[in-house]
């Protein structure tokens, strides 16, 4: 037992002081052989859940996109392009502007090639590619693959061709490294001392960096968490379908559907409850039977269309447009009747259950909304769940009340009867409903290109809207429907505040300010034509070498950003975090900021092998050394990823990834000069 719990512990050690490795897409490349001339290569990747790979040409300006190098093909040639087989999923980025597409769980590609002489059939090259998930995205990684002419089966119908040997693309092995002298970083130096220039600041820091523990957010949280908020989303939409006037007549009718059911305390209890649970499975139903017909991940493209994106800008234009009063959206009167009738005649849990539908049909025209925008929120978690899980939280928050009022119907005299006030509420609804509205166009609008939504048309609007909430709640504006206010109360008078005092806040924002409380709604930043802001913080240097001498020669602790060209949460660290006056002036004035692409595609002077665990792979480019540099030196391939370091090139702190609490941002800062200050 004691030999087992000391092997034990010893893996466990192993499996720690790995654990930052990140592999999340695995590769399985296979020759699909079939005694002919044309062969398949079938390129296989194992998709993580909670992560997702990036397509094929993708674009300038974006993630780095999925590409197959074929760079030896002697004997073959390649027949058309490489075709992707699995479904896509695509979504308008705001960050870069763009439509983004990307596989979950599985991608298939397959190069067709023709084989001309088997006997020296050689075709070998690497597929590059880019993962992510919600927090963090993985550096560019090279795939080998090489086959051979004995991976081939007997090719009868090809003759060997001894005199002609095709070459299509040379291979860049011009500095190749034998394997077996790369095993330490070293070795590598000794080959080319151009690659690294100062061995001392390359050597790995894993264990003094474990030392100091960690400040990363926690793997495998992000979905829980996300499933707690879209459940906490829906709640809160069925609380707010409870303030909307379609919902409130169906109290009296509840009331008196029930008052003549019970006749004794327990069995009010039991059918008041039965009531709630049928609310909860007839939304539960429609949730899940949305997903079902269309699948969560259809839902998800449907949801990023630019078309559809369209249609629910015109949906939710034409519901503000009724809550204003200029007509009124209902469902016909005899589904509605007929399903009265249903509840009024049938006995026992049936009626029960129409009654409850009867619920869901009239409040329709006003909960359609707030369902609407919660599956298009519930279907970019590319699963089942997403929308369950949404819709029980809305149902269960119409539940709650409604089978409240099931058991306690005399207490119901005590409340509000419908009448102005419930109008006002249509009416802000309505403002609401506007201001949500142009996220969708903006989506569509980018996605085009028209360029007709820039940020400060859509933040110009914005500001009319609140303001103009603003003065109706104050009784300023009158609409058809509204009763004439007397007096405004103290509630109205705050919220007319807040409409107002939001207002301002988005003023600055024409001229280039953040506006962090609304960057989800807004457009990029990149569509502001006039932009006064100065404040964003800029790297000094990104060369590590060049950085660290320059670090050495003033005495100031080094900051190195591992980022990506291609990678959204740096960008949102960089908006979010670093461009607060506290965090600015940190980096700027007390650390040698170094931001290392680890997507650089600029080639090295001299390209280079590694062995990594087994696999070789090949450093060519600026960015594939850095990311390198991340893996050999701190353990870790996920960006962004911020390591604090002395002139030595010795980690003074803990290493931080994405995480956009600005006092822990700045905590990590400070402890970082408090340890160079005490060396």
């Amino acid at each position: 037992m004691r030999k087992f719990l000391i092997f034990s512990l010893f893996i466990v050690s192993c499996f720690v002081s790995q654990a930052q490795i990140l592999e999340p897409i695995k590769w399985n490349i296979q020759l699909q052989d079939s005694k002919i001339a044309d062969q398949e290569v079938v390129f296989t990747a194992s998709i993580d859940p909670g992560w997702h790979l990036y397509d094929m040409n993708l674009g300038e300006g974006g993630p780095v996109s999925t590409s197959f190098q074929f760079e030896k093909m002697v004997g073959c040639t390649l027949t058309g392009k490489t075709l992707a087989t699995s479904r896509v999923i695509k979504k308008m980025d705001d960050i870069f502007g763009m439509e983004l597409r990307w596989y979950v769980k599985k991608a298939v590609f397959i190069q067709k090639i023709k084989i001309t002489d088997p006997k020296k059939f050689i075709l070998s090259g690497h597929v590059e590619f880019m993962g992510c998930n919600d927090e963090s995205c993985l550096p560019p990684t090279p795939e080998n693959f090489e086959f051979k002419g004995s991976d081939l089966k007997d090719i009868a119908t090809i003759p060997a061709q001894t005199s002609k040997t095709e070459l299509v693309i040379p291979a860049v092995q011009e500095n190749k490294l034998k394997t077996n002298t790369v095993d330490t970083l070293q070795k590598v130096k000794s080959e080319s001392t151009e690659i690294l220039n100062n061995s001392s600041i390359w050597e790995p820091v894993i264990g003094q960096l474990q030392a100091f523990g960690s400040t990363d957010s926690k793997n495998g949280l992000s979905a829980q968490t996300s499933w707690w908020v879209l459940l906490i989303t829906g709640f809160l939409g069925g609380l707010l379908a409870l303030l909307t006037p379609c919902v409130w007549p169906i109290i009296p009718m509840t009331v008196s559907f029930f008052i003549k059911r019970t006749k004794n305390k327990k069995k009010a209890i039991r059918e008041a409850i039965l009531y709630g649970l049928s609310i909860v499975v007839i939304y539960l139903l429609l949730g899940l039977g949305i997903t079902i017909l269309f699948g969560a991940s259809a839902l998800n493209s449907l949801s990023t269309n630019a078309v559809f994106n369209l249609l629910f800008f015109a949906l939710l234009v034409l519901f503000a447009v009724s809550f204003f009063g200029a007509f009124e959206l209902v469902l016909p009167s005899s589904w509605t009747n007929k399903m009265d009738k249903k509840a009024d005649t049938t006995s026992g849990i049936v009626s029960i259950f129409f009654m409850a539908f009867t619920l869901v049909l009239v409040s329709f025209s006003c909960t359609g909304p707030i369902i609407g925008t919660l599956l298009v929120q519930a279907a970019s978690m590319n699963s089942i769940t997403g929308p369950a899980i949404g819709m029980f939280g809305f149902a269960l928050a119409l539940a709650i009340p409604f089978s409240f009022f099931a058991i306690f119907p005399n207490m119901l005299q005590n409340l509000p009867k419908s009448g102005g006030w419930l109008n006002t509420v249509k009416v802000v609804l309505g403002f609401l409903e506007l201001a949500f509205a142009l996220k969708f166009l903006s989506v569509a609008d980018l996605a085009y290109g028209w360029g007709i939504l820039d940020r400060e048309t859509f933040l110009s609007i914005w500001i009319v809207l609140f303001a103009l909430l603003g003065f109706y709640i104050l009784g300023k504006i009158r609409l058809p429907n509204d009763s004439k206010l007397e007096q405004v109360s103290v509630w109205r008078l705050f919220i007319a505040i807040t409409s107002f005092a939001f207002a301002v806040y988005m003023v600055p924002g024409l001229w280039g300010a953040p506006l962090k409380s609304i960057s989800a709604f807004a457009p990029p930043a990149s569509t502001q034509d006039f932009n006064l802001y100065k404040n964003e913080v800029h790297a000094a240097f990104t060369d590590y070498d060049a950085g660290m001498k320059y670090a050495k020669e003033q005495g100031k602790p080094v900051m190195i950003d591992f980022s990506g060209y291609g990678c959204v949460n740096c960008r949102k660290m960089e908006n979010s975090v670093w461009q607060d006056s506290r965090v600015k002036k940190l980096l700027e004035e007390d650390y040698v900021l170094i931001t290392l692409m680890v997507d650089d595609k600029n080639p090295l002077n001299k390209s280079f092998e590694v062995n990594e665990y087994g696999k070789i792979r090949k450093i060519k480019t600026v960015g594939d050394k850095w990311s390198y540099l991340q893996r050999y030196k701190f353990g870790s391939n996920a960006q962004p990823f911020y390591i604090l370091l002395d002139n030595q090139g010795k980690p003074i702190g803990p290493s931080y990834t994405y995480n956009e609490n600005l006092d822990q941002y700045i905590q990590f800062l400070k402890n970082g000069l408090k340890v160079y200050s005490n060396q």
